[in-house]
């Protein structure tokens, strides 16, 4: 595996037999200060023996950076690291705060390795309930699930898939605010997930800033962004719509009911913004749970078979 490179040679060989030995796909690799090295399956998870050492984490974060901390010093300060292939490493410690910015995480006490891995074709079924074909357009979308649940996975592959145009529906031009850099996974300038041919990425921006930047900039025909919620993401989908841009988003959920209890998206459903809202199956990633539908300013629920997607 390519991210065994950043390890230190005695883990390495510690980590190839477990990983040789099972047939689940390995997703999260786990490191913390004083304690065992946790692997993260896709049904299961496997606590070793080793007890990592803070030299260990020194020097696993010394070779993610290049031995060049301070060239990756922002996205340190927004606690994680891209690294080549996608995978992306959180991280925490203790945090330096200036003029209530972070300016630095010192003392590095967790490491949390997240292992990328593209599904494509994952987001077809939906696809269908997302394009709007005999405009040659898409509704306004908003997808939906809890954390771990594939959101990201499925939006990733919606825009790639509307980049690249399917059958008669041409492709469109794609603008993607990637403030934590999960969607397309750029390192050195370079997305390492496949996002179309008719993308353009913003990363390490909030995404209030990036959105309208990108209607000033790349005059997209659709703007996408993960995990909405906060006011200043309201004004600026508001600010997408009125510019006759249309928009895909997600944002953590698994009910209407729960939706309506946050403010500020409470207020685009008000606003009648999305004209389709996407629910994913909690318990099982990548099956269809819900998908509503706006119809004279009401959320009506479409039945649909659930499906694997």
């Amino acid at each position: 595996m390519q991210i065994l490179d950043f390890f230190p040679k005695h883990i390495v060989n510690i980590l190839q037999s477990y990983i040789d030995s099972t047939n689940e796909n390995l997703e999260e690799l786990r490191f913390r200060a004083g304690q065992p090295i946790i692997l993260k399956l896709s049904n299961s998870e496997i606590v070793l023996e080793y007890i990592v050492t803070s030299n260990d984490l020194l020097e696993i974060v010394s070779r993610l950076c290049e031995n060049s901390i301070y060239s990756y010093q922002n996205q340190i300060c927004n606690g994680y690291i891209t690294i080549m292939g996608g995978h992306r490493i959180g991280l925490t410690g203790s945090v330096v705060i200036q003029d209530n910015k972070i300016i630095n995480i010192n003392y590095i006490s967790s490491l949390n390795f997240r292992i990328a891995r593209q599904i494509i074709g994952c987001s077809s079924e939906i696809l269908k309930h997302i394009i709007d074909f005999n405009n040659n357009s898409i509704y306004n979308t908003l997808i939906v699930s809890p954390p771990g649940a594939g959101k990201t996975t499925m939006l990733r592959d919606v825009i790639r898939q509307l980049s690249n145009g399917i059958g008669n529906f041409l492709g469109k031009t794609i603008g993607i605010v990637d403030e934590r850099s999960e969607i397309a996974a750029m390192y050195k300038g370079r997305p390492q997930n496949d996002i179309g041919i008719r993308t353009d990425i913003l990363e390490n921006i909030p995404k209030n800033i990036g959105m309208k930047m990108l209607i000033r900039s790349m005059s997209p025909q659709i703007i996408c962004a993960d995990e909405i919620g906060s006011i200043e993401d309201v004004d600026a989908i508001k600010y997408i719509v009125c510019s006759g841009v249309k928009g895909i988003f997600t944002v953590h959920g698994n009910s209407l009911e729960r939706l309506n209890s946050n403010p500020c998206i409470k207020e685009l459903l008000n606003l009648n913004i999305f004209e389709r809202i996407i629910f994913l199956d909690e318990n099982e990633k990548g099956k269809l749970k819900e998908i509503y539908e706006l119809k004279d300013k009401i959320y009506v629920l479409k039945i649909v078979q659930a499906a694997y997607i």
